[in-house]
């Protein structure tokens, strides 16, 4: 990916990426890329080359290569925290609220889809710290998708109605939150995100990232803002990309293009000869 970065003609810069300076050799936070001079376009990406590192490493569905572009400061530059996240598809856009409770949300997004409440499905990570919410969405008789990691990928499932689900629930990274932010304006979902601090340190690290308030609730559109364009490719198979498929001296890809301007959605399957890619060229 980085090889890939270097020979675009604009000036760009890494505002989420692999972790801060200090924790990645490359592709870090605040890192510059392009051949661009000074007419160029100014971007900003936000990435992660393996989103769902373990899902990846076990063999299980959903691991993605993700990028957003956003034009020069319309990325929150979000620290190495978690975030609690709600995302939705386009049917329920502008129906929820950060402080309604957990019924409350599950509700409405079932009158919305003409659901009942068992036939609404709610993805969450499978984490210690969301018993609660897990107990509350089994009193509830609510079917509950637990995944081990990948919650870009299970905010963009919201938006594909082939996936059955309905309502993403749950703290997780929040780089990836802005990361699927980006994405839920390309397809026209809803996104609401607030940053959960963890130590008076992570908060001094924000506010030299510009983040003002620790308490705000963003919306989908703070998170993500202007023009956004969204690519992911399949690296194991999922809900809506396969991953890739070798074979003898190549391999074939499956990905993802996305623009919220337009709402345009392009899929692309791509056959890669390995003794013929270029040296600059990125697999993926």
């Amino acid at each position: 990916m980085r090889k890939a970065l270097e020979h675009l003609d604009v000036r760009g810069t890494v505002v989420i990426g692999e972790g801060e300076r200090d924790e990645a050799p490359m592709l870090y936070i605040g890192e510059t890329f392009g051949s661009g001079g000074k007419a160029s376009a100014e971007l900003d990406v936000a990435l992660d080359p393996l989103e769902g590192t373990n899902l990846c490493a076990n063999g299980h569905n959903n691991a993605l290569s993700v990028i957003a572009v956003a034009e020069r400061g319309n990325f929150l530059h979000a620290p190495d925290t978690y975030m609690d996240k709600v995302a939705v598809g386009p049917d329920c856009r502008g129906l929820l609220r950060y402080e309604m409770s957990t019924r409350e949300k599950v509700e409405i997004v079932a009158r919305a889809k003409n659901k009942s409440l068992r036939e609404t499905t709610v993805c969450i990570l499978e984490r210690d710290r969301h018993r609660t919410i897990i107990s509350e969405l089994r009193s509830l008789g609510c079917r509950i998708v637990l995944i081990g990691d990948g919650d870009v990928s299970a905010a963009i499932a919201t938006c594909n109605p082939e996936t059955g689900i309905d309502l993403l629930l749950g703290s997780g990274g929040a780089p990836e939150g802005v990361i699927s932010a980006a994405a839920m304006r390309c397809l026209g979902g809803d996104f609401i995100g607030k940053l959960l601090w963890r130590s008076d340190e992570e908060k001094s690290r924000a506010a030299k990232m510009g983040i003002k308030d620790f308490d705000k609730i963003y919306s989908v559109e703070e998170l993500a803002r202007g023009p956004v364009m969204f690519c992911a490719t399949g690296v194991t198979d999922g809900s809506w990309l396969r991953g890739v498929k070798f074979f003898g001296g190549g391999c074939t890809t499956n990905s993802i293009v996305m623009r919220s301007s337009s709402g345009t959605i392009r899929e692309v399957s791509t056959r890669h000869h390995f003794a013929t890619k270029p040296a600059s060229g990125a697999i993926l």
